[in-house]
């Protein structure tokens, strides 16, 4: 069950490039779900401060092709999926 809004969801042509559409959305499950994947235990603490304040998520997902973010927006109304050099 997702934790926030994703709003409009994108994603850049790298992470299309790169990923399937399953693993995509598989990610973005497990990010909406608060999820944060391969973060430390820092960046997964300042997630949780984020749910509670309307800041913005990160999440970060190790895949076999190489490594996806995921960021929403702090106002709920965009979710990007980029590679990392996009960041």
């Amino acid at each position: 069950m997702s934790k926030f809004e994703l709003g409009q969801i994108v994603a850049t042509p790298g992470a299309l490039d790169t990923f399937s559409r399953e693993e995509l959305a598989q990610c973005l499950k497990r990010h909406s779900e608060g999820d944060w994947g391969d973060l430390d235990a820092e960046d997964k603490a300042t997630n949780e401060e984020a749910l509670k304040k309307g800041h913005r998520l990160l999440s970060s997902y190790r895949l076999p092709a190489g490594k996806l973010y995921i960021i929403t927006e702090a106002n709920r109304k965009i979710t990007t999926l980029l590679l990392p050099s996009c960041y």
